[in-house]
């Protein structure tokens, strides 16, 4: 079915090394109107960084990735994603942390998705886990609710993403048309012309960079759904209006019929009493992969458990809850994908605070998941990866010391010859200038 199939026997080796080691659909993006801002013009076809890898012999890792988050000192306002109009980031809870919207809180804090230091933290940890690069939950290109704002983030993560040499992706969200429709924002009679206006975007911004991640040949189009455009015919008709028809990726058991593969999320529609099992997970993902073989690509799917906070905050019922099991649900679903010999494995996800599908370090898991990764692509490369567990902490150190020099030209300059020897596998380059900068005890 794969064509990663010469690399099975590494896979096997996975599971007896990460043997040893100790979703559903997101919530509509800001109910708080965002500030208005212009439209960003299309970019045609940057360039991608000299060190992005175009085809390894191996499965891709990508992580699922929300550009959603607003903060004061960016964006002027407390977003939606910290807030739910619920909770106030201002104040301070018992354990001595922000009042946001989450079980979990970001090892750095609340963040802004368009903070650039931030968006240099996030991009090498990601390097120096092993995880190959992003597929970011996208909203369209429309000023409405903060869809324009999440566009914008998404393309400063991009800028970032390939200046770490990694790839990137989009995964539309096309439940946007309903939302505009119902609020009056778009016309009915509109929606297919506004489709094939954001089927443009894409192939003119971001299609043709040589970084975008390829599936068959062609660029990528995951898609959370659909959920508005439920027919292929209606898809014929988007993508109609553009050169290359593009690889579409649909969700697991929506319009499979104009895809050529699919992808899993966690199926908390299987909860029961609120709870989602380990034998009803696992009986998902073996479904799953027995219904994959007839695709030619298989986008499998690793995820580190759900926790969602929509009844605490009053926006909804809650989807249910999936244990993290200190580590093994992650480390078991990520098994599962590797036996399969997968095309790309969808980490799921690297910072979703509202559902609890996160592995990008927090307060209360550290690296944990970035560790688990780290193994993942030691057992695939060996050697050939030189990126350690220790090695996670530089970024964060990097951010610090970014944050504490702000407006230091010549100490940023050191700080940029920091991440160059990070990216150059050269850390202990970096611990030197980190450690000269760091401050006084």
């Amino acid at each position: 079915m794969s064509q990663h199939g010469v690399y099975s026997g590494l896979c096997c080796l996975l599971l007896v090394l990460l043997a040893g080691c100790g979703g559903s659909p997101v919530m509509p993006a800001g109910v708080l109107e965002s500030p208005q801002a212009p439209a960003v013009e299309a970019v045609q076809t940057p360039t991608m960084s000299p060190s992005v890898e175009l085809a390894p012999e191996r499965p891709l890792l990508m992580a699922h990735f929300m550009p959603w988050y607003e903060t004061p000192d960016v964006s002027g306002i407390w977003g939606w994603h910290w807030t739910m109009e619920h909770f106030d980031p201002r104040q301070v809870r018992e354990d001595g942390h922000p009042e946001i919207a989450s079980h979990y809180v970001p090892l750095t804090g609340p963040y802004d998705s368009r903070d650039e230091a931030i968006l240099e933290y996030q991009t090498l940890l990601m390097k120096l886990s092993g995880i190959d690069g992003v597929i970011v939950d996208w909203y369209g290109i429309e000023e409405f609710w903060d869809y324009g704002a999440i566009n914008r983030s998404t393309e400063a993560l991009f800028t970032a993403v390939k200046k770490a040499g990694l790839r990137f992706a989009v995964c539309y969200e096309d439940q946007t048309l309903r939302y505009m429709v119902d609020n009056r924002h778009l016309a009915a009679g509109d929606v297919y012309s506004h489709g094939q206006e954001v089927m443009r975007y894409l192939q003119d911004t971001w299609f043709g960079d040589e970084a975008y991640l390829q599936i068959e040949g062609r660029p990528a189009l995951f898609v959370f759904g659909p959920q508005y455009f439920k027919n292929a015919s209606d898809w014929d008709q988007l993508l109609s209006v553009l050169a290359d028809r593009p690889a579409l990726v649909t969700l697991d058991r929506h319009t499979e019929s104009a895809a050529v593969t699919s992808f899993p999320w966690p199926p908390m529609w299987a909860s029961r009493d609120g709870i989602l099992t380990e034998a009803a997970l696992v009986d998902y993902l073996e479904g799953f992969y027995e219904k994959a073989q007839r695709w030619d690509t298989l986008v499998a799917g690793a995820f580190p458990g759900f926790h969602d906070i929509y009844a605490d905050a009053g926006v909804g019922d809650s989807y249910g809850y999936l244990d993290d099991a200190d580590g093994e649900t992650f480390r078991l679903t990520l098994e599962m994908a590797l036996s399969h010999d997968p095309d790309v494995i969808q980490l799921v996800t690297w910072n979703d605070y509202g559902e609890g599908t996160i592995i990008e370090p927090t307060v209360e898991f550290g690296t944990r998941y970035l560790e688990v990764v780290q193994t993942t692509r030691r057992s695939l490369e060996g050697d050939a990866f030189p990126y350690t567990a220790d090695d996670l902490q530089l970024p964060l150190q990097l951010l610090e010391a970014r944050r504490q020099h702000a407006g230091d030209a010549g100490v940023q300059a050191k700080l940029d010859e920091a991440f160059n020897a990070i990216l150059s596998a050269a850390a202990d380059e970096a611990r030197v200038v980190l450690a000269e900068l760091a401050p006084a005890p």
